[in-house]
């Protein structure tokens, strides 16, 4: 399967490296974080933390294509905790989204 959607964007965030947390620090995980639309590829490296925050730079994407890529980051970050409680690892190692003409 090609990460490369038809139509509209796929929004891919794979897990580079994740830290435990050390005294007073965060728990913390890298992400490849990459947007795929039709005829282009955008990707940047976002640092996640277990506090539901989250550093992801600029991607060259448009602006509702980047604002869609930070939405999953944010949602990935605020879920590390409870995933931790649950028994569950924090941080997914692969995440893939897709979203199409009118789907937000």
């Amino acid at each position: 399967m090609s990460n490369r959607p038809a139509t509209g964007a796929r929004f891919l965030l794979e897990r580079l490296a994740e830290h435990e947390a050390d005294a007073g620090a965060l728990a913390t995980a890298t992400y490849r974080a990459t947007v795929f639309t039709p005829d282009a590829e955008f990707t940047a490296t976002a640092t996640l933390r277990d506090d539901g925050t989250f550093e992801l730079p600029a991607t060259g994407a448009p602006e509702d294509l980047h604002d869609g890529l930070s939405m999953q980051a944010r949602l990935i970050a605020r879920g590390a905790a409870k995933r931790r409680e649950d028994g569950l690892g924090a941080w997914p190692t692969r995440v893939l989204r897709w979203r199409g003409p009118g789907r937000g």
